[in-house]
């Protein structure tokens, strides 16, 4: 008995592909559901976010090309959840005839901190005062310039502080190159805050920019976006998009750019670049006539880009990280119990729960609050994932738990 038609026979509409099974892949199936689009997932497991929800799963790891040619067959673009694929694998795939989305010559700016660094110095870009360094001599003979502590960085497989270390003096050295080899060492930037500039590109060069928004990190990790940025002005903000622009140009980037800035008093330096829908966009979804889900997706398959702009005057995305409730001795009330208070209690918060385990520290989904006053929005916003992460209430938003 032969199996099901393929989704596209039956939609007649484009597939796309994406590497990975996290929640940025189950984010993007929903916005692939609105436009008759068939997603296909390489997934690591059956329980991993998207592959929970998506039709068509493939089981793969993404460094097995045999895996990924299995995915791309009969695909009509592959594109990623995470930039964590082999350089050379993607090339294999090209060769094969196969479009990937951004192209392996893009996507490297983003796998490989050391390649963005080079990259970024021959344009004339923005960017902190950084060495590449493979002794203690090298790293200290960098930092007795620009003054300790410095931040070493692992060129590749880090992500949400991962592959990170502020080191304050040569005796912290030695053992992280042990470790880890040829380290990027960056000064330390004097930031007033953390931002971040999201641009989508078409293959032909058609772009569309987000409002430049804050980002709050907790222990390396993404907290809180606030969009727009607050206090940002017109012009910084116009030259943080123009600045993302470029880069998405020059490396040819195909999809959702996201370029993570440090704002300091002489303007904005490059720190890091993600080629996927990314953490700081979450609030599109609510927050903007095109959500960056349905603008990558748009992107890829060279349709025209959606409009960007704001439902609202602010919106705020609070992520919910695995706390006291994701604990083994939790006795307060279960995950059902909060979804139904908070429901109750931020009836205009929408929650974005992503079917994972919970454990502490872990993303397990975000809520999105929209509004006239930051202030007022923020505190709802982070007021719920509080209460969803760890049980607690915040006392402006009392309430009593129905048991």
């Amino acid at each position: 008995m032969s199996g099901p038609a393929p989704l596209s026979a039956v939609t007649g509409l484009p597939v796309v592909a994406m590497v990975g099974g996290g929640q940025l892949a189950r984010m993007t199936h929903q916005a692939a559901i609105a436009l008759g689009q068939s997603l296909r997932v390489l997934s690591a497991g059956a329980e991993e976010s998207a592959a929970l929800v998506t039709a068509d799963v493939r089981i793969g790891d993404h460094t097995d090309l045999d895996a990924l040619r299995e995915l791309a067959d009969g695909a009509t673009v592959v594109t990623f959840d995470h930039e964590h694929v082999p350089t050379e694998h993607l090339r294999a795939l090209e060769e094969a005839g196969h479009r990937v989305a951004p192209g392996p010559a893009a996507l490297v700016h983003a796998q490989d901190k050391l390649v963005l660094r080079e990259a970024l110095a021959a344009a004339g870009e923005p960017q902190p005062a950084w060495v590449r360094a493979s002794t203690v001599h090298g790293v200290t003979a960098f930092a007795d310039e620009v003054g300790w502590p410095v931040v070493l960085k692992t060129p590749r497989g880090g992500y949400d502080g991962k592959g990170v270390f502020v080191v304050h003096g040569p005796d912290e050295v030695a053992d992280l190159l042990e470790r880890h080899g040829t380290l990027l060492v960056e000064e330390r930037v004097p930031m007033l805050r953390e931002l971040s500039a999201q641009v989508a590109r078409s293959p032909f060069g058609q772009v569309a920019v987000w409002p430049v928004v804050e980002t709050v990190q907790r222990d390396g990790v993404c907290a809180e976006v606030v969009a727009p940025a607050p206090g940002l002005s017109d012009e910084l903000a116009a030259a943080a998009q123009e600045l993302a622009v470029r880069i998405a140009d020059r490396f040819g980037v195909v999809g959702m750019l996201a370029v993570e800035l440090f704002e300091t008093a002489d303007g904005v330096l490059v720190n890091e670049l993600a080629m996927r829908p990314h953490n700081s966009g979450h609030w599109t979804i609510e927050g903007s006539r095109t959500s960056q889900f349905e603008q990558h997706l748009r992107a890829v398959l060279d349709y025209p880009l959606g409009s960007t702009a704001m439902t609202a005057p602010v919106a705020v995305m609070a992520n919910v990280l695995g706390g006291a409730a994701s604990s083994p001795d939790w006795d307060g009330p279960g995950l059902d119990e909060r979804i139904h208070h908070l429901m109750a209690h931020w009836p205009d918060v929408k929650l974005h729960w992503y079917g994972k385990s919970q454990r502490p520290g872990r993303k397990l989904g975000h809520l999105t609050a929209l509004g006239d006053d930051v202030a007022e929005v923020r505190a709802r916003a982070v007021a719920a994932a509080r209460y969803l992460a760890d049980g607690v209430v915040d006392p402006a938003f009392a309430f009593e738990y129905d048991h």
